[in-house]
């Protein structure tokens, strides 16, 4: 069983930067995929970055060059920056698409 707890959201004006953290619990992390999704009001839900068990990333083209994901161990992180309104959404973290945290508000404004 994997369990996922996502934290770092928050609020934070347009140009800022916020750092999402997950951490995730059980056997099968390391060996699988993870990565960020997110969802605004409204909207479905989105792939935003994932990184492989071995450290490949891919991005969203309307994060690249702003957003960086990254994985040591069990722990997930979304380096955020140069934030945008369009980028206020439910962050959830995932493991392989199948087990999927609670997620965490991100909201961009001023």
């Amino acid at each position: 069983q994997v369990q996922l707890v996502e934290s770092g959201g928050g609020l934070v004006q347009p140009g800022g930067s916020l750092r999402l953290s997950c951490a995730a619990s059980g056997s099968s992390v390391r060996m699988n995929a993870m990565g960020w999704y997110r969802q605004a009001p409204g909207k479905e839900r989105e792939m935003v970055a994932t990184i492989s068990s071995r450290g490949n990333t891919n991005y969203a083209d309307s994060v690249k060059g702003r957003f960086i994901i990254s994985r040591d161990n069990a722990k997930l992180y979304l380096q955020m920056n140069s934030l945008k309104p369009e980028d206020t959404a439910v962050y959830y973290c995932t493991v392989a698409l199948a087990y999927w945290g609670q997620g965490t508000q991100v909201t961009v404004s001023s």
